[in-house]
């Protein structure tokens, strides 16, 4: 995999927010301001990194020099003080990089409530900004994780506008993952010249059918962000309709990835699962459906114990706030079915087959609902002791 993008370059320490000697500080920097496009979590308790990085976004036209992201501290209802913190990141790495801080961008990850250590932080920016490498995405990908058992990346390579572009991104997050604008932290690079308007629809587009389509716990978090930054180094032409499509496909991939990897490395996973709901009369209505049951309590936890349990799943769908006629729900197990016009099947042996199946890792549940040709996609997973005991005591 190419872990380099032509136009940044990357840094990591540990600057000591983190217990362990994990890195737990990173730098994003554009060798040129970035174009940049965003998306942000639409959970109300927004933390301070959020706030201030939206609003620069907003007032510098999507213009980006760099980002400084820390971990093990989310600097989330902090307050005044937070936001003083957060503004104090972004002037300090300006600062040290000779940069303008109205285009500096700020992102934290870890527990909610607690001051960052300042001082620890601003030893480490002088740290990174001091030493940014081409090679040095890996660390930068290392610096972002909280509770995540590795990293997590994933780079594409597309011929557009003339010439071969790359798009190289990296994400965390393992609990707190549930589909509103964004679930984790995830930055995305690329050398492809977009306008700002192109990238920004590339994004909104990529996320509603990717990360938006994910759940591990049903939480959105505090601290949200999913970013692309487009440095223009690969020198490609304006790009046609033709050639934004084959970008769009490619973001849309990679980030596809990503999500599929946050799904795996989730806390406590075991089985990732497809959530396919098919034959609705539109899509939102599919979407809808879908997230119902990939969210439900008790189909998380049938997952977890493999039990092929579809009256979870039956009920899970009927709460989903769609009307459904419920005498014609198809429901299978990958290719085994259980379910015919809303009724267990006949068939005497089909549940021992489905245990047989959600022994497997990934597998998909699809219900059709016999109503439409509209469809809709989730990706869930199992709830399991571990997430139990990982986020019993998370704090402590």
């Amino acid at each position: 995999m190419a872990k380099r993008v032509k136009g940044f370059r990357f840094a990591s320490t540990h600057a000591g927010i983190k217990r362990d000697e994990q890195p737990d500080l990173g730098l994003i920097v554009a060798e040129a301001p970035a174009t940049a496009a965003a998306v942000f979590t639409r959970n109300r308790v927004v933390a301070a990194p959020v706030r201030l990085s939206r609003t620069t976004l907003r007032r510098n036209q999507g213009k980006v020099s760099a980002v400084v992201v820390n971990s093990g501290n989310a600097n989330a209802c902090t307050g005044a003080a937070g936001l003083a913190d957060a503004r104090l990141m972004a002037a300090l790495t300006a600062e040290e990089l000779g940069v303008n801080k109205r285009n500096v961008l700020v992102a934290s990850t870890g527990v909610i409530g607690e001051r960052l250590p300042m001082e620890a932080i601003e030893l480490g920016i002088e740290e990174v900004a001091r030493r940014p490498l081409v090679g040095g995405f890996d660390g930068f990908a290392d610096s972002i994780l909280t509770t995540d058992a590795g990293r997590k990346v994933a780079a594409r390579k597309v011929d557009v506008g003339g010439q071969r572009v790359t798009l190289l991104g990296c994400t965390k997050g393992a609990g707190m993952i549930a589909p509103n604008m964004a679930t984790t932290l995830s930055f995305v690079m690329t050398d492809a010249r977009v306008g700002r308007a192109a990238l920004d629809r590339s994004l909104h587009g990529s996320v509603t059918r990717t990360y938006n389509a994910i759940t591990v716990d049903g939480d959105t978090s505090t601290n949200d962000m999913v970013l692309v930054l487009a440095s223009g180094a690969a020198g490609n032409r304006a790009l046609s309709s033709k050639d934004q499509r084959l970008f769009d496909r490619a973001l849309e991939d990679l980030l596809d990835e990503l999500a599929h990897k946050l799904m795996h490395g989730g806390e406590g996973v075991h089985h990732v699962v497809a959530v396919e709901v098919t034959g609705a009369k539109s899509e939102r209505a599919a979407q809808r459906i879908a997230r119902a049951v990939a969210n439900s309590p008790l189909v998380k936890t049938a997952i977890a114990g493999g039990d092929p349990n579809w009256g979870r799943v039956i009920s899970a769908a009927g709460n989903a706030g769609v009307p459904l006629n419920p005498d014609r729900l198809d429901l299978w197990f990958d290719n085994v079915q259980l379910v015919a016009s809303g009724e267990r099947v006949a068939d005497s042996a089909a549940e021992k087959r489905a245990a047989g199946v959600m022994k497997r890792p990934n597998y998909a549940l699809r219900l059709d609902l016999n109503a439409g040709i509209a469809r809709g996609r989730y990706l869930a997973c199992d709830l399991s002791h571990e997430y139990v005991t990982i986020n019993a005591d998370y704090r402590t």
